[in-house]
């Protein structure tokens, strides 16, 4: 009997482990795997969410684990950040203008 015991063991394996599925996953990947059927695009899904109750919500709902969750909290952070804005510069001088000079002479002393 206990001889069976051990056979059955070795063939199964041993204890089975819960398989992290999103493992290794970058946040992209598992935006597309997990939220694409859904959201057209990942803009506007972290908009004014503190990062720790949206990795929660995520990892509760939608991920396998805190790790993952974390790496699709802060990609969806990373598409709504606010965007620099260019810096504005003064009009180039055109080709077909004259360069710009001061609208009378100096008077000399």
């Amino acid at each position: 009997m206990a001889l069976l015991v051990v056979v059955i063991a070795a063939l199964t394996g041993g204890p089975a482990r819960a398989q992290g599925l999103d493992e290794g996953k970058s946040g992209a990947q598992l935006f597309s795997a997990v939220c694409a059927d859904c959201h057209r695009s990942a803009r506007g899904l972290a908009k004014d969410r503190f990062s720790w109750t949206l990795s929660y919500f995520l990892q509760q709902h939608y991920t396998t684990g805190a790790a993952s969750a974390q790496a699709l909290t802060a990609y969806l952070q990373s598409v709504d950040a606010p965007r620099a804005k260019p810096q504005s510069r003064l009009p180039a001088a055109s080709a077909s203008m004259p360069p710009l000079r001061p609208p009378a002479p100096v008077p000399a002393r």
